[in-house]
């Protein structure tokens, strides 16, 4: 049994390992909360990224923090292929870690993780923002309600948005499993551990279908260049980098996408990295090789089924769920959450306001309030304020690696109960 010490009198000390998008997010909140907590250290690679972040002391590697603890807690947003080492070593220094998500690329490597952290005793959240957003309390509300009777099946669909993707999943660092990890891993056990919280149950067995059907060199346009900038058709390609960084960049200034793709802040710097470096590939020529869709069908605890479909080619917005109950049914699309109650005929609306759907809005809120339940939890010492703690999302996970075994052989797999 993990036990935590609580904190008094002070600010919550915290380094950052991985000053990235997801890693400057976090530490946002953090300099924004200064009664709550201090970003004391930052370990990254590169100078302009620890600048950003704006800690204390910076260090281009992440060993300086366990051969010196200066912080009560660590932040892990490395790449998803490098945090077993700084997470098993942090965790065994004492700090209280809350790690991105996915865990790791492999069954082997997520489950050495949960084991070293449980046998280090220390306090370990992982970043499923989807748990922490106010439209998921009140879809779990609703739910916990008994409203909808008994709960029979759930569909649940992310759209991940046609240029979301291109960036992300084709000239991004998630594009290739061999260095990051499968789609569904990568992008999707954000939402098979949302589908466990909110229905109440594990997922125990799973099948699915998919593969990466469009970005392929075949279906690359006649007329088409290597890179967008020497594209012919450029102009008519719904995936050209210029369409989609260019504006940005003009309207917006340096911001996300735009961070990632160069540290420059004019059009002469953005030019010269679509020139050079992957995001200016023509998407149809990239070495991507990560699903455009994937399906699964899912039985869950208690006989619940779910579906759960991941696609490229929508609208970049928010996930859509319809659970279904013997008494009523829900329809949420991350704003809204309607309920038809089938005993009174009566359908209720419960509005929520627009929110932002993605890494660049915060995930609806959720990103905050996953740093100020990990930081509150961090401070009174009681495990209780964070809702993503290492077994939960190992579950999560090997449903993950299950359904990747049944997209390869075409099967019906069972999911591992731990």
């Amino acid at each position: 049994m993990s036990t935590h010490t609580p904190i008094t009198g002070r600010p919550v000390r915290v380094a950052l390992v991985g000053a990235g998008n997801r890693g400057q997010t976090y530490a946002e909140w953090i300099k924004a909360h200064p009664e709550r907590a201090e970003l004391v250290a930052v370990a990254d690679p590169r100078p302009a990224a620890r600048a950003a972040a704006g800690a204390h002391v910076g260090f281009d590697d992440w060993r300086p923090l366990v051969e010196d603890r200066i912080a009560d807690a660590v932040i892990v947003a490395t790449q998803d292929r490098f945090h077993v080492e700084p997470v098993l070593a942090l965790a065994g220094a004492g700090y209280a870690i809350l790690a991105e998500k996915p865990l790791a690329p492999t069954e082997e490597e997520t489950r050495r993780i949960v084991e070293g952290v449980e046998r280090a005793g220390v306090l370990f959240a992982v970043c499923h923002v989807m748990r922490y957003t106010p439209y998921t309390d009140l879809v779990k509300e609703v739910v916990d309600s008994g409203v909808l009777g008994q709960l029979v099946s759930l569909d649940h669909l992310e759209p991940v948005g046609w240029w979301h993707y291109a960036h992300s999943y084709v000239r991004g660092p998630w594009r290739s499993e061999k260095d990051s990890s499968p789609m569904l891993l990568a992008k999707s056990c954000h939402d098979l551990d949302w589908i466990t919280y909110v229905m109440g149950g594990r997922i125990e067995q799973v099948t699915g279908f998919g593969g990466l059907k469009h970005f392929r060199p075949e279906n690359a346009p006649a007329g088409s260049a290597d890179r967008c900038l020497d594209c012919a058709v450029e102009a008519d390609c719904p995936y050209s980098a210029l369409k989609l960084y260019m504006p940005t960049l003009r309207e917006k200034g340096a911001v996300w996408p735009v961070t990632h793709v160069t540290e420059a802040t004019d059009e002469a710097g953005l030019v010269q990295a679509l020139r050079e470096g992957p995001y200016g590939v023509c998407a149809y020529r990239s070495d991507n090789d990560v699903v455009d869709h994937q399906v699964l069908a899912m039985q869950l605890t208690d006989g619940v089924t779910a579906t759960f479909q991941m696609v490229a080619f929508t609208e970049q917005t928010h996930r859509q769920t319809r659970i279904f109950g013997s008494h009523g049914w829900l329809i949420g699309d991350g704003e809204r959450v309607t309920v038809q109650d089938f005993r009174t005929g009566e359908s209720t609306v419960h509005e929520l306001g627009t929110s932002g759907s993605n890494a660049a809005d915060g995930h609806g809120g959720g990103d905050a309030a996953l740093v100020e339940a990990f930081v509150t939890a961090v401070a009174t010492g009681d495990p209780g304020a964070v809702r993503s703690g290492p077994a939960t999302s190992l579950g999560s996970h090997l449903a993950a690696f299950a359904a990747e075994r049944a997209r390869h052989t075409g099967t019906v797999q069972t999911v591992p109960a731990q």
